[in-house]
């Protein structure tokens, strides 16, 4: 599978799949990762090279990654080890 550059295009795609299909995996980075634990609602805005910018509560959140994505296949790899790493509920 071919990956392509992390472009504002990708970005776009990556938060409309997550944000349709896995709002609870956003608010669960809120929660975790940006340390809003008290969040009730969180919507992906972007996911650059270094971060994922959120909406949460209203308020702005920017989750940085643990490394510089290189590109929209280490982009998922990153979101799933993420969500992977998360305490059991």
């Amino acid at each position: 599978m071919a990956s392509d550059p992390l472009s504002e295009a990708v970005s776009d795609r990556i938060c409309r799949h997550m944000n349709k299909d896995h709002g609870s995996a956003v608010l669960a980075y809120a929660r975790h990762y940006g340390g809003a634990q008290q969040a009730s609602a969180a919507r992906m805005l972007r996911v650059g090279p270094e971060a994922m910018e959120l909406e949460v509560d209203g308020a702005h959140l920017s989750v940085p990654f643990d490394h510089v994505l290189s590109d929209s296949e280490d982009a998922h790899r990153t979101l799933v080890a993420m969500l992977k790493g998360l305490p059991e509920a």
